[in-house]
């Protein structure tokens, strides 16, 4: 293991919010030609590693995370200079391949967090979707068990073990400032614990699976032998029917009022939403235009007669690059501001409990039960296929299931 560097200026928290904030980082230097950089801006910092290749003279830099400035090192996303060290230190390993073609992993030797590093750098690469997601995952769940580990030494029964460990951990919580991490109170139903499991699971063996087409381990996949947990991933969608929709509505305050209002009409996501301008919305053809979805492609979303009216209200006399949706001060809706209102509302309408993206499964349903094809319903929603409305809301269709069945064939018995 490499000796850890030491650099009084930026090893301690004290020390760095002494530094007068600037663009260019504070470097520290852990081998020849690798550095370690701390970026100090006015409200906190950042790590940055910078890799520069002997051969060819070209440098290459990579965001870290954020530093434990303000608030406690949870090696997921905060973390100190020691752990950044870490991190400085793989990037290196996975950057020198890169950049030289010099370094080549020992297929006995790698371990999971240097495998994984290469398969977060090739996911970049590609524009994998949900990088950040993707790296939380890996940082959070399967690092601080398998991270240390030969790949070539996993076995089934430490994969099934590790797995297993999933389930019986409770799950995080959001963290306030300076309390690193924390964990939610009363845990979770142990289905959707499997359910988690599950995914975390995949994104291993998609790691797995990435180095051993690459050519970078030859061993045996094993992994392949550790099935995901059963029966815990059936579709389970929460939605309004009208009268509470319609309660939810009353239980707004105006500007959230548009906003739910508008969720309804559209089935659009709340980050969606939220950035609509005024330029999105099409009077004439009745329509909004989503520039880029969670999937990062765009669609436009048509209306009926209610969303029409309402937009026709919210974007009238107003300038094109105004946001068509606003809080009442006039900001835009931020990343969480609708939790509290949504909160305040259901209270109002007297309603169970829901989140603002079941409005979207609520648009959805209503969709399909008055017989939209599960096609349409998916253009609007922004699917790439039906597949994904067809698991959630294809049970709320029985004519459309009847009727698809008795539309594709002829009659059989036609001297009858």
């Amino acid at each position: 293991m490499a000796r850890t560097a030491k650099n009084s200026r930026v090893d301690s928290r004290s020390a760095r919010l002494k530094l007068a904030p600037r663009r260019e980082p504070y470097w520290t230097k852990l081998s020849s030609g690798c550095y370690l950089g701390y970026r100090r801006i006015a409200n906190g910092g950042s790590w940055i590693a910078r890799l520069r290749d002997k051969a060819t003279g070209r440098r290459a830099y990579a965001a870290l995370g954020a530093a434990d400035d303000y608030r406690d090192a949870d090696n997921v996303g905060t973390f100190d200079f020691d752990h950044a060290q870490e991190l400085a230190r793989a990037y290196f390993r996975t950057e020198a391949e890169k950049l030289s073609g010099d370094w080549t992993p020992s297929h006995d030797t790698i371990t999971v967090a240097e495998g994984m590093a290469l398969y977060l750098a090739d996911y970049e690469q590609r524009d994998g979707k949900s990088l950040a997601n993707t790296r939380n995952v890996i940082n959070a769940h399967i690092l601080p068990d398998l991270g240390p580990v030969a790949i070539s030494r996993l076995s089934r029964g430490r994969i099934a073990g590790w797995r297993d460990k999933l389930v019986k951990s409770a799950p995080r919580a959001r963290s306030k400032r300076g309390q690193g991490v924390t964990f939610r109170k009363g845990g979770s139903s142990k289905r959707k614990r499997q359910s988690t499991a599950n995914r975390i699971l995949t994104v291993l063996k998609a790691g797995l699976n990435f180095l051993l087409r690459d050519g970078k381990i030859s061993c045996r996949p094993v992994w392949e032998q550790v099935a995901p947990f059963k029966n815990v991933d059936s579709a389970r969608v929460r939605f309004l029917n009208d009268n509470e929709a319609r309660d939810l509505i009353e239980g707004c305050g105006p500007d959230f009022r548009d906003l739910v209002t508008a969720a309804l009409l559209t089935g659009c996501r709340y980050g969606e939403l939220g950035a609509l301008t005024v330029a999105d919305y099409d009077p004439q053809g009745g329509s909004v235009f989503i520039a880029e979805s969670k999937s990062g492609k765009s669609r436009d979303v048509y209306l009926t007669a209610e969303g029409k009216a309402l937009f026709d209200r919210l974007c009238a006399g107003r300038a094109k690059g105004e946001r068509a949706l606003l809080k009442a001060n006039g900001k835009r809706w931020g990343k969480s501001d609708q939790q509290r209102p949504l909160r305040v509302a259901i209270d109002a309408a007297k309603i169970e409990p829901l989140t603002f993206h079941e409005l979207r499964h609520t648009y959805a349903s209503r969709l399909v039960m008055r017989g939209v094809s599960m096609a349409v319903v998916a253009r609007q929603l922004g699917h790439a296929d039906s597949r994904m409305v067809e698991k959630h809301y294809g049970h709320l269709a029985p004519s459309y299931v009847a009727s698809t069945v008795r539309s594709a064939f002829a009659p059989l018995l036609t001297a009858f």
